[in-house]
């Protein structure tokens, strides 16, 4: 069986393991959209968490979003 180069080996994953890879995956989806800007890693992981498993974000998350938006403006 081929490989695609930059694809995660799946097979022979757990589904904890495959759950955390589609997290990394779609928090650095995220990442990417914002143009590849740091500092933002715990927001995108609990965001992608929240997506992948049906749950809504925290709070915490949207109000941290929120104020780095408002100081980004100044």
């Amino acid at each position: 069986m081929a490989h695609t180069v930059g694809a995660p080996a799946l097979s022979g994953m757990g589904s904890q393991e495959l759950t955390e890879e589609i997290i990394r995956t779609r928090a650095y989806q995220f990442f990417e959209q914002r143009g590849g800007q740091h500092g933002h890693d715990l927001e995108d992981w609990l965001k992608a968490e929240a997506e992948v498993m049906g749950k809504k974000p925290s709070a915490s998350v949207d109000e941290t979003e929120r104020a780095q938006s408002a100081a980004a403006a100044v």
